[in-house]
């Protein structure tokens, strides 16, 4: 499918086909991580917490990134498993909001996605204890020496904590800038995953 003219997105009635298509348009306009994402999760107090992280995979069961399941986002992941992402393209004046529940992704594409990383990202995975407190920036060097001098040679294998997490959407919201504040929004909304999608016009 051709990508939608930035005039016509609203006659989409698929929100992950829009997505592909503005994500395919972003790719060639952003200077940078076109995949980068906001992620939100909250504490065991509901205390929200939000960084950026990448989106390593999407399609109609959901939108795959990957981190340190020991890592502060991890356990809240785990302790509470939902997660609102935005997607900001300043290239094209277009974001993107997604909420949804959380689930593992299986070690198999844990295991591919880890393998297809560059050779010091793998190390590095080891060498991080992710979001716990670090003496100085030496100690994490001499863990990466460390790690680099075990797996010097042959494959290295993945940390059981280092994991891919999915959010499957309940809502995608899709918004477009418009002259004097007048935004196009366009939300896709269903009760559970796996239930049909209902399409609403939002005021901007």
């Amino acid at each position: 499918m051709e990508p939608l003219t930035s005039g016509d997105f609203t006659q989409e009635n698929e929100p992950f086909i829009l997505f592909q298509n503005w994500l395919d348009e972003a790719t060639k306009s952003e200077p940078n991580d076109p995949n980068g994402m906001a992620l939100s999760t909250v504490d065991a107090e509901g205390l929200p917490n939000s960084r950026m992280v990448l989106l390593k995979g999407h399609g109609p069961d959901g939108f795959v990134f990957y981190t340190n399941t020991e890592s502060q986002k991890g356990q809240e992941l785990l302790g509470q498993p939902k997660a609102a992402a935005l997607f900001h393209w300043k290239s094209l004046r277009r974001q993107v909001r997604i909420r949804g529940t959380v689930t593992l992704v299986t070690d198999a594409e844990s295991d591919d996605y880890y393998q297809s990383r560059p050779r010091d990202s793998r190390i590095g995975a080891w060498a991080s204890q992710q979001s716990r407190p670090l003496e100085s920036r030496f100690a994490l060097e001499k863990a990466v020496a460390k790690y680099a001098a075990k797996y010097a040679l042959g494959e290295i294998p993945r940390p059981s904590y280092w994991r891919g997490f999915r959010i499957t959407p309940v809502s995608i919201e899709f918004w477009k800038d418009g002259a004097f504040r007048l935004h196009d929004r366009i939300v896709f909304r269903r009760p559970a995953p796996g239930e049909p999608w209902t399409k609403t016009r939002l005021y901007p």
